[in-house]
Formats: structure tokens, sequence, C-alpha cells
């Protein structure tokens, strides 16, 4: 049974284009999308590849720590660990990187559990679908994203989707209630057979949801994603009572253990699945299946994700049978790619790659060219 050789990372940021506030800094400026591409070596001379998609604005998580907490912890501590050891790998890393609350740095984990699944694939010669025991869904439906900064964007934002094939929208809200609901009826007006997202990502405080679940149901929304901060539990409970609107977790829900107990607190209608806030597809599989079994909504969503991490996101929503349009708006904002085909949204669509593994191949020439610095761990 092939064992873990050697872990490398690669920091790489893609170039960006239109206004996604959590791409900006403080004063608005871009950052670029900040990643680290993860290669896992087996003992064999096979290798797979993951992503890491940190978003300081939007989590702790930093290209800086990612990069440093895998050299220094992960990739040492996982030395010579059996690839198909699913149990032993995660003892090690939550033994290497403590958890808090919940999973511990959730978003750098990911990245290498992406690398040995794409790994596992690759050694079956199948993609994860399979050893999964899905067929899963070639194509996507996506979502585009809406973050004006005034209403007086919103239709010209509408239009540029609808030109590219999109017919549903995710829209970015709070903190201020009243813009909100105004934006979210403009949406409805000008796409009446949309999927209608709202996600506040944690934005407004308990009295403005409770008022703001109510106008954003008026005004045509389909479901409110992470209303309050994570840590209001009793807050989810009385927002969920109102039964105005479905309330879907997102920041939230890391671990299954965390879903489970969340479920128990009746705080919820359905998550928002991100396998990189997860710490990966082995997490997010088991999240996605305890939604499945009670009965609960699953909507696709992502972190912005560009190449692998979004073939990973893809690979995870296609074998689910996720058919609700997904929030996975890594095509709509980033440029380039360091894949040898990059993964391709048409018409509003995404194709599913099909490969072995996670279903691409990094072009190792584009990856040396990007990264900032290409380091061993």
């Amino acid at each position: 049974m092939p064992v873990i050789e050697h872990i490398q990372t690669y920091p790489v940021i893609y170039p960006t284009s239109g206004h996604f506030r959590f791409l900006e800094d403080s004063a608005g400026r871009p950052t670029g999308r900040q990643t680290v591409v993860v290669r896992l070596l087996a003992d064999n001379g096979e290798q797979g590849w993951g992503q890491c998609v940190p978003i300081p604005r939007w989590s702790y998580e930093t290209l800086e720590s990612v990069t440093s907490t895998i050299q220094t912890y992960l990739a040492p501590t996982l030395k010579g660990v059996e690839v198909e050891d699913e149990r032993e790998i995660q003892r090690r890393m939550d033994t290497a990187i403590a958890p808090s609350f919940s999973t511990g740095q959730p978003i750098c984990k990911a990245g290498i559990d992406l690398a040995l699944w794409d790994l596992r694939g690759r050694l079956a010669g199948r993609h994860v679908r399979e050893l999964w025991g899905q067929a899963g869904l070639p194509n996507l439906t996506l979502s585009w994203t809406l973050n004006p900064r005034s209403l007086a964007e919103v239709d010209a934002l509408v239009q540029e989707g609808m030109e590219r094939g999109y017919r549903h929208f995710n829209v970015k809200v709070a903190p201020d209630m009243d813009f909100d609901i105004s934006l979210c009826k403009r949406v409805r007006e000008l796409a009446p057979d949309s999927f209608l997202w709202a996600d506040a990502n944690g934005g407004y405080d308990e009295g403005t949801a409770e008022r703001a679940v109510r106008g954003l149901a008026d005004s045509g929304c389909d479901v409110l994603e992470q209303p309050l901060p994570a840590n209001c539990l009793t807050g989810y409970q009385r927002l969920k009572k109102l039964n105005a609107l479905p309330i879907l977790l997102d920041e939230g829900v890391v671990s299954a253990r965390d879903l489970e107990e969340f479920i128990a607190l009746d705080m919820l209608d359905g998550v928002a699945m991100k396998p990189a806030r997860c710490g990966g597809l082995t997490s997010a599989r088991r999240q996605c299946r305890i939604l499945r079994e009670r009965g609960l909504i699953l909507l696709g969503s992502g972190l912005t994700d560009p190449d692998i991490s979004l073939a990973a996101s893809s690979a995870l929503f296609s074998a689910f049978g996720v058919s609700t349009p997904l929030a996975l708006n890594g095509p709509q904002f980033l440029q380039g790619s360091i894949l040898t085909e990059p993964v391709e949204a048409r018409e509003g669509s995404l194709i599913v790659p099909d490969g072995p593994g996670l279903g691409v191949d990094v072009d190792e020439q584009a990856l040396t060219k990007c990264a900032r610095i290409d380091s061993d761990g």
C-alpha cells in the first residue's frame, strides 16, 4: 500500500475581475485570490494535487498561515502514513493542529484532503465519484453572484450574468436591511423565474435579522444564508421558528459533529456546503449524507474556488446530484489557470471534470511560473 512520502506547497495568487468585497482590502483595492497549491507524493512515485483557498476577510486563515502550517506541522506528521488510511491521517492532522470550537485550520487541512482524494483516484484509475460509488451529474447549474455597491448597479450586473447564460442569482446582503430588501426586490423583478439566494455572511444583529428575514421573504428570496454570526446559537433558533424563510448555515458548520449538534438544537433548515470550509471532501461528504438523511436543504457553495478546489467542489456536488443552482463563482471573478484544461463554465453551467482523481491535471510549468514561492514541506 503506497504511503505519503513528501508534501510540497506552492502559493499562487490569481488575478481577479469585477468587484467582490472578500477579494479586496479595506480600501476597496483588489488583492487577488490567494491560494496554496498542495502536491502530495507517494513512495511509489504517484502524486495527487490539492488546493487551499484562504480568504482573510472571510476567515482567520491566510496564505502565510496555510503555508507554514503545512510545512512545519502537517507534512512531517503525515510522512509514512498509508494513503488509504483516512482515520489515521485525520487523527494525525488533528493532533498536530488541535481543534478549538471545531476543526483547527480547516481551510489549510482541506488542501491536503483534496490531494489525498486526487491521489487515491489516480491510483485506482477512476474519478473520485466512482470511488464513492456515484455516477454523478455531468453538468451543474450555477448562480451569478451580485454584491452591488448601489442600487444603480443592479440592472447592469444582472444583465451581465444573463448575457453569460446565467439565470439564477445569489446576492450578498447585510448589514443594511432596507438596501438588501430593495436589492432583492429588483433582482426578482428582473429575473422572476430565478432561484434567488441571499447570503448575509453573519452580518446582521439579531434584531435586524428578525426583521430582515420577513422582508427578504416578501421581496422574493428563496433562502437566507448565515444571517447571524456563527456563535449566535439561540438567535438561529428564534429565526428558524419564524418560518418566514429557510435559514441556511455556512461559516459556523465546519465538522460533521457541528452539524449534528446544530440540527439537534433546531437551528437550521439546511447548509450552504463548502468543502474548503469543512477541511475537505472527507468531512463534506459526511455532512452531505447527514443533510440528505434528515431531509434538510443541501446547497452547493464555495470560497471563490479556482482550478483544483473548484474541481473538488464540482465532484462533491455532482456525486450528490445537487440540481439547485450552485454559488461557485470562481469562473465569474477569477482569471488564469494552472491546469492543462481549465474547469469551464458555459452558459451558466459548470462542466464537471471526469478524469482520474479530481478529474484535472496541473500544468507544472504554468504552476512554477505562477507560484510566488516553491517551498518544500
